[in-house]
């Protein structure tokens, strides 16, 4: 792939989780800033690693990147978006309200609908405020997997209409006199995000079809937001050096089939390809050399020389069996395979004759994909926000608006329309799905780190907006994180790539799991080719990389590990996931 030449002012990265999203963005920045260009390089993750990939410390403030001239970085904090935006809001009134009142403002300004509009405050000045970004010839958003970008990118259409019809002056945030101050700026984001003069949205993907189909869908739904000057970008392209290779003959093979399926919406948009790069894509140096695919002269590798390598996904269902029921979590770095591997344990266990409920936190996923036809005795759901949403507004409606007279019916029911009221929903809706883990096995696919973070750390502050908004706090939430940190109800698995960026997000979540009081139960290497017999250069190279972060894991993260390693089928349907449990031999050999 070459930098395009013409490229507008601002331009999304977008896509599945894993798919390069975060390299391919700092790829064209830095490409750009080459061509001497002011870039501004912006991550909307609340679990970004651009930290990582760039090298160098970033805050909430533009800060410059080494060895590139012209290009700085910078990073969305929704926790620290959401304390300034608090004490911006209850300041002025400290020392002059009695102490009791601001601390209700407080309490108030603490909740998950606070940490959203701050952040998407950040975002819209970036987006819908020229001066703001008038030092940059352009700004690019390397944005967080595919369902948080989509809520984030709705938002300027959801708030701009809730103040336009909102007839009370309130919100879940209070009086909306300050956030009406913002509606010029949110209307002015949603005219930039639909000119395609200004905007483009770069849709990532791997010759994958899960990836494939999420991309699609994100393409229908943003087009449906007015997002239509779109590019697809296909990443991580193999093709293998000989037909000698069965290892690599299946690897190209099995991307071949899938470009194949590729939906009609996707293969009509304007596409560019990027070749598989083995090396570790962390400095300028490194991201210079993506849009050269591996053209260049690969190091020699030997045989991979690791003696044992961790034990297979089958072990781990052996130890989760002996407790009979409870809740176990696949989390992790997107695009890692955490859907593939909820859907193997969850479907082993029920083929043991145990009752399991398989479903998923996350708003862009579809357990359905991998799993179509489930056994008897696997139930196979989602948490369905919009659904979720609707009920919970019925339910907060009948109970705590029937002791109300009409104008305090209609405030609530104001209130309720609010775009921060899903959040509510969809933590109640797992707080309810965790609990069921008493009756049985529940196997819960968890949404990509940084909203999975939110999700745990935003516990408190939901109980309080769920009390605001109802006279009944829910025993599945008031039992929640009793449940979440009894490490004999809830077992955590932490999946993983043998790669830099997948692992050590999932230490930092171990860190921020740990300061929750919760342990992990295990890690899961998936997708390992440390396993494979291959004499291909660029899989050999692979190899070779894979091997430091196999060893990280194991020796200083891990008490309990599995390794999972790439198959020569996908690992679809109930063969394909059965085969992510077994021995060895499920690997790709001569």
């Amino acid at each position: 792939m070459k930098l395009p030449e013409k490229l507008t002012r601002y331009l999304f990265f977008t896509g599945k989780g894993g798919v390069g999203k975060t390299s391919i963005s700092c790829a064209t920045a830095i490409g750009l800033a080459d061509q001497g260009r002011k870039v501004l390089l912006v991550s909307t993750d609340p679990a970004s690693n651009l930290d990582e990939v760039l090298g160098v410390r970033l805050g909430t403030a533009p800060t410059s990147v080494p060895e590139v001239p012209g290009l700085e970085a910078m990073n969305l904090d929704p926790k620290l978006a959401a304390a300034e935006y608090r004490n911006k809001m209850v300041g002025p009134y400290r020392g002059v309200l009695p102490e009791a009142t601001v601390r209700s403002m407080e309490e108030q300004l603490s909740g998950s609908c606070t940490m959203e509009i701050a952040a998407f405050d950040e975002f819209s000045r970036l987006l819908g405020d020229p001066r703001r970004t008038s030092a940059y010839d352009h700004v690019v958003f390397d944005t967080a997997p595919t369902g948080h970008t989509l809520r984030l990118l709705a938002l300027p259409h959801a708030w701009t209409s809730f103040l336009e019809t909102n007839s009370t002056g309130t919100s879940c945030l209070g009086p909306l006199a300050g956030l009406k101050e913002q509606q010029g700026l949110y209307e002015k984001s949603v005219k930039t995000l639909a000119d395609g003069e200004q905007t483009t949205l770069m849709l990532v993907s791997r010759a994958e079809l899960s990836a494939l189909r999420e991309a699609e869908r994100s393409s229908r739904e943003l087009r449906e937001l007015g997002v239509a000057n779109q590019r697809l970008l296909l990443n991580g392209l193999f093709r293998a050096s000989s037909g000698n290779d069965p290892a690599a003959a299946a690897f190209e093979r099995r991307g071949q089939e899938a470009l194949a399926a590729m939906p009609a919406g996707l293969a009509a948009l304007p596409r560019q390809e990027i070749r598989l790069n083995p090396r570790p894509l962390l400095g300028a140096s490194a991201l210079r050399t993506l849009f050269e695919g591996h053209a260049g002269t690969l190091p020699q590798h030997p045989p991979s020389s690791r003696g044992v390598l961790p034990p297979p996904l089958v072990t781990l269902v052996d130890e989760l069996e002996r407790a009979g029921r409870g809740v176990i979590m696949t989390m992790g770095k997107g695009g890692v395979g955490k859907t593939t591997i909820a859907a193997a344990i969850a479907l082993e266990l029920a083929r043991r004759g145990h009752p399991v409920q398989l479903s998923t936190t996350d708003p862009a996923a579809h357990v359905s994909w991998v799993l179509a036809q489930p056994p008897e005795g696997l139930r196979v759901g989602r948490i369905d926000a919009e659904q979720e949403t609707e009920a919970y507004r019925q339910e907060v409606m009948s109970s705590a608006g029937a002791k109300l007279d009409d104008q305090g019916r209609a405030l609530l029911a104001e209130d309720l329309r609010s775009p921060c009221t899903e959040e509510v929903a969809v933590f109640r809706s797992f707080a309810r799905t965790v609990a069921e883990g008493q009756n049985g096995f529940v196997v819960l696919d968890t949404a990509p780190t940084g909203h999975t973070i939110l999700l745990l750390d935003a516990a408190e502050a939901y109980h309080r907006e769920v009390l605001r908004q109802s006279s009944n706090l829910p025993e599945t939430v008031r039992e929640l994180l009793p449940r979440l940190r009894d490490p004999g109800f809830t077992r955590i698995l932490l999946v993983t790539l043998p790669e830099a960026t997948p692992v050590h997000e999932a230490e930092r979540l171990q860190r921020d799991l740990a300061r929750a009081e919760i342990q992990p139960f295990a890690w899961v290497i998936n997708q390992a080719f440390s396993a494979a017999e291959t004499s291909d250069p660029l899989l050999l190279s692979r190899q070779a990389n894979e091997r430091a972060y196999v060893d990280e894991v194991v020796d200083t993260l891990a008490k309990r590990v599995a390794l999972v390693p790439w198959l020569v089928q996908a690992p679809v349907g109930q063969a394909g996931l059965l085969a992510t449990l077994a021995q060895r031999e499920n690997s790709p050999r001569g």
